[in-house]
């Protein structure tokens, strides 16, 4: 790793780290088995392994990810906090969604940070059994923080952070020392 590199992650992973903090909801694009996309939200705790969401099966995103655990998610900055609406900062990330087990030691981690991000409402929802616990796994990431400010984020937990210097569809450009 480059210095330049190594001074990239130092800036920009407490910073991501602050804004994942600063969200409560998260922004999911599903698809049922047969491929029709579905926009919608769900709240979230973060602990070490993932993102842990609560979602019933009457609702057509706990469906699909029952069906398709295939998932695309952005955190995004609210609209009255960015300084511009064409530049909010963002986290968008592909995961793979598992379904956790209600007899499995996962579960009861998974209620517990739910539980104590959002209080005793969590336990109330995890007793429901149209209600199933998902851990949402990162794979490769994209933090933007503004115009031109677009940074690819990959390896064991999005820990590695390069600067796309050529937009979000590129691919990230190594910096030199």
């Amino acid at each position: 790793m480059t210095s330049e590199n190594q001074r990239l992650q130092e800036k920009l992973l407490p910073e991501i780290e602050e804004f994942k903090q600063g969200r409560t909801t998260l922004q999911l694009a599903t698809q049922d088995a047969n491929g029709v996309p579905n926009a919608s939200y769900a709240p979230f705790a973060l602990a070490d392994d993932g993102f842990y969401i609560l979602v019933s099966d009457l609702a057509r995103h706990g469906i699909n990810l029952k069906q398709s655990p295939r998932v695309s998610v952005m955190l995004v900055e609210d609209e009255a906090e960015a300084r511009s609406v064409f530049a909010r900062r963002r986290l968008t990330f592909d995961a793979a969604a598992e379904l956790i087990a209600r007899d499995s030691p996962s579960f009861a981690k998974g209620v517990q940070v739910l539980s104590g991000r959002f209080g005793e409402m969590i336990d109330n929802l995890a007793a429901l059994t149209d209600f199933n616990l998902f851990k949402l796994v990162p794979e490769r990431g994209l933090y933007v923080k503004g115009f031109g400010q677009a940074f690819s984020l990959s390896g064991a937990e999005l820990l590695d952070v390069n600067w796309m210097r050529d937009g979000h569809h590129g691919t990230p450009k190594a910096v030199s020392a």
